[in-house]
């Protein structure tokens, strides 16, 4: 562990690799801003971004050791919490991600809202948005000090073999992470900062606990904000699902520099473009995947497969007339009148009605009222036949149960 008293900003440089070191790192960038502006724009069921935002949060609290099963989550969500203690408070735990993302990406959005999330302000913000949603009772470190929403650390802290800043510099620290990395503002090395800004992020480390989720909500929100993701992908799944290397390429960039050729600050600068190459990796693949998932010439397959074991194994009384107006509802996004979807599976009235019963029950329809409006639901049980491999866990969940 080092012992050396960190309490100057120059102390975490650099901030960035230097302009030699960027450039292939740049052209990944590039490749990653390109595919995900197209993946982003694309128009589906608001019910799909719902689930994602379950599926960040389970992946984002696993990372931490913490996760809640995916029925447990949809449980949580139906406000039906376990009996046992620590189940329901790491049920809270999951919730609160939830509704922290929504509140974040609603409020920075857009170039703007980009450059505001590089404050110290904005990480407190993402701080308390995530812990105040959680009661007294929860608002504690494993070792029982008190977790204050949105209040940075008084006291030292170490992670593993990093010594964090000192606590009295901790502002300091974040207000240089701040004006530097807010300075970047050009498309493909805004890439390239964010990622960066991460790692350093977790280095001045300002809260006593919630800091691997406050550095990966801020890096979730950028990319947001930049226009990257639409609410259709997201790096947490990447992350959790290479969490070893996560957390060792995390902590291979706290440490000293390792010679006259890795670079002129403090830190290794090989290690910091190491973690950066694996981000970038991480989201054009959580690109790529969710590209090949949402492929729309496959999807009405999917559908149909769905439909066809609800009818011939399930016998819930779905049908697979309803193959075309579910269709129609997952890529326009859109809700429809009830008597424009059975118009469209063809089935007679009573028919009908009785097939939108059904699937209102399954989950594969939603609506807000006994008579309302219809939109796509997307229930965990379905998530085999329409995105499969998505999101295994919730898959191995749901088929434990059929």
């Amino acid at each position: 562990m080092s012992t050396q008293m960190f309490d100057q900003p120059h102390q975490f440089e650099p901030l960035l690799p230097s302009s030699a070191r960027q450039e292939p790192l740049l052209a990944k960038a590039h490749d990653l801003a390109l595919s995900a502006s197209g993946l982003a724009s694309q128009t589906l069921a608001a019910e799909l971004r719902g689930l994602l935002r379950a599926m960040n949060s389970y992946y984002s609290n696993r990372i931490e050791g913490q996760h809640t099963r995916p029925l447990e989550l949809e449980q949580a969500l139906r406000k039906d919490f376990s009996q046992d203690a620590k189940l329901a408070a790491r049920q809270r735990l999951a919730i609160a991600h939830i509704d922290a993302e929504i509140e974040l990406e609603a409020r920075f959005s857009g170039a703007a809202g980009a450059v505001d999330l590089y404050s110290a302000q904005a990480v407190k913000d993402i701080h308390r948005a995530l812990f105040s949603r959680l009661p007294a009772g929860d608002l504690q470190t494993d070792q029982g000090a008190p977790i204050e929403p949105g209040t940075l650390r008084d006291r030292e802290v170490s992670v593993g073999r990093h010594v964090a800043p000192t606590a009295a510099s901790v502002g300091t620290f974040l207000d240089r992470w701040a004006f530097f990395y807010g300075g970047v503002r050009r498309g493909d090395a805004a890439l390239v900062a964010m990622a960066a800004a991460h790692q350093r992020l977790g280095w001045v480390h300002p809260f006593v606990d919630g800091n691997g989720r406050v550095m990966r909500l801020h890096t979730h929100t950028i990319l947001s904000a930049l226009g990257y993701t639409g609410g259709m992908w997201s790096p947490l799944r990447g992350f959790a699902r290479s969490v070893d290397r996560y957390y060792a390429l995390l902590a291979a960039a706290d440490e000293p520099r390792r010679g006259d050729l890795d670079g002129r600050g403090n830190l290794s600068e090989s290690a910091l473009v190491d973690w950066i190459d694996y981000v970038l990796d991480v989201c054009i693949d959580q690109v790529s995947f969710m590209r090949s998932m949402l492929n729309l010439g496959a999807i009405d397959q999917r559908i149909a497969a769905c439909l066809t074991y609800e009818q011939e194994s399930v016998r819930s009384g779905v049908r697979i007339e309803a193959l075309r107006p579910l269709h129609y509802l997952f890529v326009t996004g859109l809700e429809i009148e009830r008597g424009e979807f059975k118009r469209m599976t063809g089935l007679g009235e009573r028919t009908a009605v009785n097939v939108i019963s059904a699937l209102v029950r399954r989950g594969l329809l939603r609506s807000d009222t006994v008579q309302g409006k219809v939109r796509f639901g997307l229930p965990l049980h379905a998530l085999r036949f329409y995105f499969p491999a998505l999101w295994p866990e919730a898959e191995a969940d749901t088929a434990a149960l059929q």
